[in-house]
């Protein structure tokens, strides 16, 4: 029975994220096939082929994308987030997730982050932790003199974390990706790395 529960839960564990995951997607293409309908059948009745949404979702968002290239439409867009930039409530919101989307486009700033080991003097402990800046020139005068850099720690299961300003020659880069870093952080380091083909096979 032990060896049943084992099996059990060995196979909830391997199915959750895969089931998960073709969930939030099934979400996202049944959103986005009802806008299509809900758009289109003014114009065209009951004409509907499925699929349609998903195509005209990734044709919009392109449309977007090379609408945003232009200057003229990023000022006219500035005149339309002025209530989203202005009310106290929902100045916050937006501008979290807007910095979060401005992270990920292609002139972002991921590409100056680097995974690092923080390490204070005489102390053993070791913290991961995420290069987030390395120039203060734009930020106000108080900070400590010398070469530093903004390290943010996650905490586990995404409820935050902690962004502290310390000597660069505490940090030292790791061969990790930020994504990888983000990922464990998420669990508690509890997750461990796939095992690669080679390694299975020495088994």
């Amino acid at each position: 029975m032990k060896k049943l529960y084992k099996y059990f839960f060995r196979g909830l564990l391997t199915i959750l994220p895969l089931a998960l995951t073709l969930y939030v997607l099934y979400l996202l293409l049944a959103w986005m096939e009802a806008m299509t309908l809900w758009v289109l059948r003014p114009l065209f009745g009951s004409f509907y082929i499925p699929g349609m949404g998903l195509v005209f979702g990734v044709l919009g968002i392109v449309v977007i994308g090379y609408l945003m290239s232009n200057h003229r439409v990023r000022k006219a867009l500035s005149f339309v987030e002025l209530p989203f930039t202005n009310l106290p409530v929902v100045k916050s919101i937006y501008s979290s997730l807007k910095s979060f989307a401005d992270y990920f486009s292609p002139s972002g700033k991921q590409g100056e982050q680097s995974v690092v080991i923080l390490r204070m003097p005489d102390h053993a402990v070791e913290i991961v932790g995420l290069i987030t800046r390395r120039s203060f020139a734009d930020l106000p005068a108080g900070f400590l003199p010398g070469e530093r850099v903004a390290v943010y720690l996650p905490m586990g299961y995404m409820i935050g974390g902690y962004t502290v300003f310390v000597p660069v020659e505490w940090v030292q880069p790791i061969e990790m990706s930020v994504e990888e870093a983000m990922r464990s952080s998420m669990f508690a380091w509890m997750a461990r790395p796939p095992v690669s083909a080679g390694s299975a096979a020495q088994r």
